[in-house]
Formats: C-alpha cells, structure tokens, sequence
C-alpha cells in the first residue's frame, strides 16, 4: 500500500457518504468590455473609494491594492464609517481611526470618534483625545460632558458651567453659549454680548453686540446699541462691510433698511442690493427672485445681483421667476406672460402657470394642465393632472394619478402609464410600478420596464439591475451584458474592472449520520 493510501482508512461500517457546505465569496473580475480578466476566490470584498479597496473575510479588515491583493492588516472587524480622509473601524463596540493611506491614528479603543478634514476627536469615557494631521501629535486635552469638532475646526467642549474652546490659547475661558455656524467662525455669547472666533480659537469680533445672527456662508448681520451692520466673518478678521444708523430689519428672510420709517434699501449680505424711494414691501420668491412693491402699485421682478429681470411694471400684481425671457404674471386672479418690459405679452387666462422650458410652458386652464407657445397658442390641449418641463424635448406628465413622458408634438411615449416617473441626475428617467424600477433613456425610449427590484446607472452600457435578490448588468438597447446571476456587482473605477460576485459551495467529506469519524493512520 503506498503511503498516499494509509494516510486515511474509512471503515467498513460508513454505510453513507455526506456533503456539508461551506459557502465563500468568488469574484470574477472583468474589464471595461466585460471580458474576463481575472478571479478571486474566498474572499468579501466591498469599495470606500476609487482607491481604497477593503476585504473583511472572516471579519478581519485588510487593505487591498490594484490586483485586490492584502498588503496592510487593520484592526478592527467592521468598517464603520469613511469620511476622507478617514477610515473608522470597529470592534467589540470600541472605535480606532486610520488615514486612507493606511496609517494607524487611533487603536479600536475609543467609546466614539468625531472626524473632521485633518483632525479626529477620541472619547473614552470622559476624557477626550485630540489628533491633527499637521503636527501629527495625538494629546489627551481634558474631561467634559461632551466634546465635538465644530464646523470651523475648533473642539467645544460643555462642563456643568458653560462651554470651553480646549484647542484655544484660553483653554480654561468659560462661555455663556458657543455656536459653531459656518467654516469660518463660532458665535460666542458672554455677559458683555455677541461676538465671533474663529478656527485658532481667537476673538475675531469682540463679544460687544446686542444681537448677532449668521445670514449664510461668511455673512453676518448684527446690531450694537444704536448701529446695525452687516458682517463678512474671514480666517483673521470680522470685517463690517455696511453699517448704517438706520434701522435694518431681516423681515421674511429679506434684508430691509428703513430710513426715517420709510423703506429705502433692500440689502444683500454684505451691502446694498437695491436703493430705491417709493417702495412699499418686498416679497422672496425663492433664493434668487424678489418682488419689489411700490407705492403707486407698480411690482418688479428682482434677481439677487440686483438686476430688474422684469422692470417695475402697473399691468400684474405679482411676477414669478421664468426663463427664455418670459415670466408668468398674475393679473385678476389669473396668470399670463409678460416680458422683462413688463408687457402682457400672453394674456391672463390661465388658473396656474410654469416655466417655459423648449419654447413652451405648462398652463392650467380648469382643472387640467396644457401646453403654450410663446405667441400664446395651445399647443397641447389641457388633458392632465399635472405637466412638467420640457428636457431635450421630453417632459413628464400625470393623468388620473399615472405618469408618462410626453414629447413636444403631444404623443405620449410610453405604452402604459406608471405610478412614478422621476428625472435623475444624468438625465435618465426613472420609472416605478408596484416597487420595481425601469428606465428610460434621455431622449425617451424605453430601456427596461420597470421589471427590477432595484437599478443604478454606473456609466455608459452599465446598469446595475437586480431581480429576485440576484445582480447583473444591462446595456443602453436593454440586453443583459452579464446575467441576472450574482451576489453583488462591485464597479471599481479606480482599477477600471467590475467584480461581479458569486458564493461557491463547494463539497466537502463528513461523517454520515451513524458512521464513524475517518482516522489517520500514523506512519
């Protein structure tokens, strides 16, 4: 007998040979023309980045390179968050921190990390321990009730008598109140009044203000006894770009100023948007658009650089914000279009009006929605509940609760009408029926019905498709380029490739019930 055969005896009394399964992930690794490159076997693979490739087989984290080969060991048995340029791992419900590079910032044994940009903020307990990529110095900086990285990238800190700012040079100085309001600055709050800090912890605005409120970004507006101004809060400075002894006002998010009680200027964050007599309020449209009422009746359209896109006209009582030069306009209960002259220019015979998009515009007249031209002439009759802005000549519409597209001369593009159809960021439409999805190319043919339990367009030729739990890739004409077959499908634009993922279950030897265990023979 060779000694290949006496390494194992099975007895006589196995009457049944079983298989037992032992399930690992295997990745067929393919390139950009789906030709099959490479395969992995036993392994779980998953992407934080373009660059950063992570297996966690058997619950151990390991970097992995280009060829999806280990080269670095991380502590830790779960990736719990990636915020660049940091990796935070978790194990035995403790935390740690790596760089993406793969440096080791803090071992799995803080209660809770905070990250921001170069810094990370360590909790054990009580006690919090500060890192900055800079100096590379990690350094206990005290005990607190609770501790964060504020938007600025100072620490604030609350103890039982206020808030302190650790990383400052006045690390033990108690505030009334800290607001971390933008990247820039905190609005600190002490006896003597408002004031602002900025990212060095230094007082950029001495804390003398009666009132003090962020506007947006860098922008600030305040009030000291009997001056107003308007602030722009930079790395050194708090810098008063208007003050004015005359009241301002922030009034239905529009910065007013008023002169001797009258209404004079409208304000933009750091100055005078519009000084003009004879105004009698301001309404916001939304974030660019104003209407400017006047005293004699007359309203203008105003844009946010101060720019009259339909001038003070007496023909509407309200203008909305358009485009393609035409701006709907209500006028005895009813809109119509006026131009940047104020011009009627299509009369006020609809109930609601949107946008021109394509040289029309949605129109409602009754209950239901059409659409015009811009000499005023229906073009599509009012049929639907709903109509939406034409892109590249396609637009969404609703009737009795459905959706469907519809092109420019009035025909309805699809054969049926769905429960959604959404517009996505690539100009692809996304289509839903009874929670599954299809999608319909941007020129409004139909790539899948909506068949799938879920899809993503990954690029050109590559939808990710899933159906009964199971992935696969479809291409632009709606074939399968890859079957609807896989665990998961993984698109690495990093490296080029897509790993499609499958689980083998390959056999393995045991005992049958009954049997005996196979023993080794020794030599």
């Amino acid at each position: 007998m060779t000694s290949n055969l006496k390494k194992w005896i099975i007895t006589a009394s196995m009457s049944l040979i079983a298989f037992s399964v032992c399930q690992a992930q295997v990745y067929e690794v393919y390139d950009t023309q789906l030709n099959l490159v490479q395969k992995i076997n036993n392994d779980h693979i998953f992407l934080l980045s373009e660059s950063i490739r992570v297996s966690d087989k058997d619950q151990k984290l390991k970097l992995l390179n280009n060829n999806y080969e280990p080269f670095l060991n991380l502590e830790g048995s779960e990736i719990y968050q990636y915020l660049s340029p940091w990796i935070l791992v978790k194990g035995n419900d403790k935390y740690g921190a790596y760089h993406e590079y793969g440096e080791q910032i803090l071992k799995p044994e803080y209660d809770h990390i905070d990250t921001h940009y170069n810094q990370l903020l360590g909790r054990k307990g009580n006690t919090y321990f500060h890192y900055d990529i800079g100096t590379k110095v990690l350094k206990p900086i005290g005990s607190f009730e609770s501790a964060y990285i504020a938007q600025n990238g100072q620490v604030i800190a609350k103890i039982p008598a206020g808030y302190m700012l650790p990383l400052s040079d006045n690390p033990n100085q108690i505030y009334q109140d800290l607001q971390p309001v933008s990247d820039g600055a905190i609005i600190s709050h002490e006896p003597s009044g408002y004031g602002l800090i900025n990212r060095k912890g230094d007082y950029i605005l001495e804390p003398i203000l009666d009132t003090l409120k962020h506007l947006e970004g860098e922008f600030f507006y305040g009030y000291n006894e009997n001056q107003y101004m308007l602030l722009k809060a930079t790395e050194d400075d708090a810098d008063i770009r208007y003050s004015s002894y005359h009241k301002i006002t922030l009034e239905n998010d529009v910065i007013l100023e008023y002169i001797h009680g009258r209404l004079r200027r409208i304000m933009k964050n750091d100055g005078i948007l519009l000084d003009i007599m004879g105004m009698d309020h301001v309404t916001r449209i939304d974030k660019d658009h104003y209407n400017v009422y006047f005293k004699n009746g007359r309203v203008g359209l105003l844009d946010s650089k101060g720019v009259w896109r339909v001038v003070p006209c007496d023909s509407v009582t309200s203008i909305l914000p358009g485009q393609e030069e035409l701006y709907g306009a209500l006028k005895d209960r009813h809109f119509g279009f006026v131009n940047r002259a104020g011009k009627l220019v299509i009369p006020n015979k609809f109930e609601a009006v949107n946008k021109f998009s394509e040289g029309l515009a949605g129109v409602k007249l009754g209950n239901l929605w059409g659409y015009t031209d811009r000499n005023g002439t229906t073009v599509i009759s009012p049929q639907y509940d709903e109509v939406g802005e034409f892109h590249r000549g396609v637009a969404i519409i609703k009737k009795d609760g459905r959706v469907n597209l519809l092109d420019k001369s009035g025909k309805e593009l699809l054969p049926q009408y769905y429960e959604q159809i959404s517009l996505s960021d690539d100009q692809y439409y996304i289509t839903e029926q009874e929670g599954l999805y299809g999608i319909i190319d941007p020129l409004g043919k139909e790539i899948t019905a909506p068949i799938f339990e879920s899809l993503r367009r990954e690029g050109y030729d590559k939808i990710i498709v899933q159906k009964n739990n199971k992935f696969g890739i479809l291409n632009e004409s709606g074939e399968l380029s890859l079957p609807v077959y896989y665990q998961n499908i993984l698109i690495d634009n990093g490296t080029q490739k897509i790993l499609a993922e499958d689980i083998y279950t390959p056999p393995v030897l045991e005992e049958a019930k009954g049997g005996r265990k196979k023993k080794k023979k020794s030599k």
